[in-house]
């Protein structure tokens, strides 16, 4: 799943070398913890939150192939 939301985020972000994605694994939960560049959150979340919306969503519905439930927040 990290290598997912790692995926999506760098092909959202203009300096992808500054996207980090953490995963931590409880059960049948995966939270993902993500950091991007200052300048890139608004790429990254975009207009009333849509993009992070969707990548949100993205990784929901591959989570839910392997019955687990995906938790993705983007850190200041």
């Amino acid at each position: 799943m990290k290598e997912l939301a790692t995926l999506l985020l760098k092909s959202l972000s203009s300096t992808p070398d500054q996207v980090v994605v953490e995963e931590k694994e409880e059960q049948d939960k995966i939270y993902l913890s993500t950091k991007v560049d200052a300048a890139d959150k608004g790429k990254v979340i975009g207009k009333d939150g849509c993009i992070i919306k969707a990548v949100r969503t993205v990784l929901s519905a591959a989570g839910a192939n392997q019955n687990k439930k995906v938790t993705l927040k983007l850190e200041d």
